[in-house]
């Protein structure tokens, strides 16, 4: 398939040109004036030509909004876009396309796809896009307004595919836990696939994630049971290593000297004081830890 590139035309200031158009009413007038009243119709032969000349030159006038471009094609061929914006005169035999490059926003529905590992889940996105090539947005692609919208959703379902929802492990990047990274590569993505159709992507983000309703509720125990798992590993954690502190500082500051029974005792009630959920009672002990 052969691309075309956009490229600037030739145009006119449409002032001038419009000053022209006036001057060319005028005669035109002048001379339907002048043979009504000398009753001299031999001058058709120059009133006529004058008029056609006149009509056609009245349609190569337009007007370009900012932010917007006027692509012109004379016959079938491509010959030039004009994007600055203001009043113009061009070839009036060429058709002039509006294309707009304002900045767009298209938002994705509610899309049902699996994740990487197979879970069914809804996602939705908005893309932010706008035209940077005229010419490729109306000729390399049918209809670039529907190019967009169909390779979005086919970017998002390919994303979506090649990472899980939520990651188990932390080192591992995630649809739920890493929305900067997602956004980046889904902008990535799009760019890629938007670039033939002359669009630029500027942000794309995700705007709704969920597990499908069938199983939703599963996955939100099994979310809340790994993170009591989690939660009570760094519990552990600390608890351990305050008893090796505590452990350390009464033989460093010969506080008390314990023999290896009186150490799994400590250890023993320091664990169950500082794991357990629940308020522990103090307990005085009157006698010997042997006893």
């Amino acid at each position: 398939m052969k691309t075309v590139v956009e490229k600037t035309t030739r145009k006119m200031n449409g002032y001038p040109s419009l000053v022209f158009l006036f001057a060319l009413l005028a005669l035109n007038a002048y001379l339907i004036y002048y043979m009504a009243i000398n009753k001299m119709p031999v001058y058709l032969w120059v009133e006529i030509p004058l008029f056609i000349l006149t009509f056609i030159f009245f349609f190569g006038f337009f007007i370009v909004q900012p932010n917007e471009a006027r692509v012109l094609v004379l016959f079938g061929r491509y010959i030039g876009s004009i994007c600055d914006s203001g009043l113009w005169w061009a070839n009036p035999f060429a058709i002039k396309k509006h294309v707009s490059l304002r900045i767009r926003n298209f938002n994705s529905e509610k899309i049902k796809v699996n994740d990487l590992h197979g879970n069914p889940i809804e996602i939705a996105a908005v893309v932010v896009w706008r035209v940077i090539d005229s010419a490729r947005a109306l000729f390399d692609v049918q209809n670039f307004e529907d190019f967009v919208a169909i390779q979005s959703e086919t970017a998002i379902r390919t994303l979506a595919s090649e990472y899980p929802y939520d990651a188990q492990d932390e080192d591992r990047s995630s649809l739920r836990g890493n929305p900067q990274e997602i956004a980046e590569r889904m902008k990535q993505e799009l760019q890629n696939r938007l670039e033939v159709a002359g669009v630029e992507v500027t942000e794309s983000r995700i705007t709704h994630l969920a597990y499908s309703p069938e199983i939703a509720q599963a996955m939100l125990r099994r979310q809340a049971a790994q993170a009591i798992i989690a939660a009570r590993k760094k519990i552990v954690e600390g608890a351990v290593g305050m008893v090796d502190d505590a452990l350390r500082m009464l033989s460093e500051h010969k506080i008390v000297e314990l023999d290896e029974e009186k150490k799994a005792t400590m250890v023993n009630n320091l664990m169950v004081a500082l794991v357990s959920e629940q308020e522990m009672q103090p307990i005085i002990n009157t006698g010997t830890l042997y006893q």
